[in-house]
């Protein structure tokens, strides 16, 4: 199934709503920075993420370091953004 990739116009707007998130170098992927207070904390925070994730059946691609987690949100079907990175990106922040 194709998904589309949103035009410079929809990510512009889409970003407007996430103000925690950045465009990766390419402007293909949504990428945010998390810190926490401890290992326990982020790996909790990323249990959340993994659960809705697999309910969505779209996955992050992330790196966690002690208490930090970095994630990129990138639709490979699409060839790089699209809206389910976007729904994504807000799903997440509301886990916060």
């Amino acid at each position: 199934m194709a998904v589309p990739q949103l035009t410079d116009a929809e990510r512009d707007q889409a970003l407007l709503g996430l103000p925690e998130w950045s465009l990766r170098d390419d402007k293909l992927a949504l990428v945010r920075q998390f810190k926490f207070r401890g290992f326990g904390e982020a790996f909790a925070f990323m249990t959340r993420v993994a659960l809705v994730a697999e309910k969505r059946d779209h996955h992050p691609e992330w790196s966690n370091v002690y208490n930090r987690v970095e994630i990129t949100l990138t639709t490979h079907a699409a060839g790089g953004l699209s809206q389910r990175d976007v729904d994504m990106a807000a799903a997440i922040d509301a886990l916060l």
